[in-house]
């Protein structure tokens, strides 16, 4: 006759997970700069860019967001803050002036 754990499926089987006291540390940087390192390339891709532009984006600004947001999550807080203060001064003086983020009339 077959035991009850023969009857149900592997998936139906709960596992046992012993902790071993050992605290897992997790260091998420070189995924964080791998992510960054793919939108910084996309944001100088000419066909990208022109697809922003065309939808009022300057890719400039947006290149010092990023930089801004990579220097914040390394803990280069001052960094940071200057960068995106930078991009939002440059944003809100286009806008003052009747001008999209990209330098051409906002719409």
């Amino acid at each position: 006759m077959a035991s009850e754990r023969d009857k149900k499926s592997e998936f139906d089987i709960v596992e046992t997970t012993v902790d071993t006291g050992a605290a897992i540390k997790l260091e998420p940087s070189g995924e964080i700069d791998a992510v960054l390192d793919e939108l910084e390339g996309l944001l100088k891709n000419g066909d990208i860019m022109n697809t922003l532009s065309e939808r009022g984006i300057n890719t400039s600004l947006a290149l010092v967001a990023a930089s801004a947001l990579r220097s914040y999550l390394a803990g280069k807080k001052a960094e940071a803050a200057e960068d995106f203060a930078t991009v939002a001064e440059e944003i809100q003086a286009r806008l003052a002036l009747g001008r999209g983020p990209n330098g051409h009339r906002a719409s």
